[in-house]
């Protein structure tokens, strides 16, 4: 039988795949990427058995678990735990602290002829310890900020670079009001674990310079690790450049038309279409305020005849609202944002420029 692991690094360098026998509320709340949860008790099983612990101690809650989990449950149960462990030989088991339940779920397993190892500390081992890899990574790393105008391509240029942290892919999220994808955003667990596994990841392949997009505090729901956002506001920003004419069409490209497939590849034509505009639509009016009623309702105007004419297939009438909420918007936001930046640029140039600046300066790192 292979032995129960501590080795944290090991698992999620190698995407070692794991089983949660926690319950599902607890799963839901944060887990690793691409963990299974098979639980040895759901929901209501395991609150009657936390209020007979204490009401009762460990003892009767014990035997109320077993009594909860018998019969066709558990045969049920054990045949799931069987099939991944199966499926899985490389794989472990956990539950959150690497204790009762964990053992149970090994020990009904190795009842069945299966001897399968768990993770010792269990998840809040495993958190602690991606939580501990970022915290390192940020004291101990180079990182160099790439800022510039809504719609430069800033993302483009991250997929680009063999260092790159995108937060915005990892929150699932692009970052501006109108950032809602068609899909939800993970829970901000799950957003710090991903972005651990990937610093590790990279480090572990000798990176120790990263480059990341300049974000605010908040990528959609999910939340910069503090220490990470206040990094930010130090370290040396690289500004991309580009023409507003290739900014309009790349949110043409991203938030009109890959937006729209997004919603009707989940959702089928009619009813995509119909929660494609309804988003557009209300991502404008997140910042109606901002905006101002005249300027809203101009914008809002443009909008919904691009969306009408939209139906039938052409996406051009989009670029006039694209191009007045750059123009009449974002771009003097980001103006001044860059001015009060202005004296930790250490280069600014187009994509080809910027991406040839960003590995040169990898490769002195």
């Amino acid at each position: 039988m292979r032995e129960n692991s501590s080795n944290y690094r090991e698992i999620f360098l190698n995407d070692v795949p794991m089983m949660d026998a926690r319950a599902p509320v607890e799963f839901s709340k944060g887990a690793f990427p691409g963990v299974l949860n098979l639980p040895l008790m759901d929901d209501n099983e395991r609150q009657r058995v936390g209020t007979c612990y204490k009401q009762h101690g460990q003892d009767a809650a014990i035997d109320l678990g077993h009594q909860l989990v018998s019969g066709q449950v558990k045969a049920e149960r054990v045949a799931a735990w069987a099939a991944f462990a199966k499926a899985n030989p490389e794989g472990y088991l956990y539950c959150f602290r690497g204790g009762l339940r964990s053992q149970i779920t090994q020990q009904w397993l190795a009842e069945a002829g299966i001897d399968y190892p768990r993770v010792i500390g269990g998840y809040k081992a495993m958190r602690t310890f991606l939580l501990e890899t970022t915290q390192q990574a940020i004291t101990e790393c180079d990182f160099v900020i790439l800022g510039g105008l809504t719609g430069t391509g800033k993302t483009d240029v991250l997929v680009q670079l063999d260092n790159s942290l995108d937060l915005e892919g990892h929150a699932n999220h692009r970052g501006s009001s109108f950032g809602k994808r068609a899909t939800g955003q993970p829970m901000q667990i799950d957003f710090e674990n991903r972005l651990a596994i990937d610093l590790l990841k990279q480090r572990a392949r000798g990176t120790e310079q990263f480059v990341l997009e300049d974000e605010g505090r908040m990528v959609g729901s999910c939340t910069v690790p503090l220490a990470l956002y206040q990094g930010m506001q130090q370290y040396p920003l690289v500004w991309l450049e580009d023409a507003l004419e290739d900014r309009v069409e790349r949110i043409l490209r991203d938030y009109v038309v890959n937006l729209c497939a997004e919603f009707t590849a989940l959702h089928g034509e009619e009813e995509g279409f119909r929660l494609y505009a309804e988003r557009l639509l209300q991502s404008l009016s997140n910042i109606q305020k901002r905006l101002g009623g005249e300027r809203y309702q101009r914008l809002l105007a443009i909008m919904q005849v691009a969306l009408n004419e939209q139906r039938s297939g052409a996406v051009e009438l989009h670029r006039d609202w694209i191009a007045g909420l750059l123009c009449e918007y974002y771009d003097p936001m980001y103006a001044y944002q860059r001015d009060s930046k202005a004296a930790r640029i250490e280069f600014a140039g187009d994509q080809a420029a910027v991406i040839a600046y960003l590995k040169a300066r990898q490769a002195k790192a």
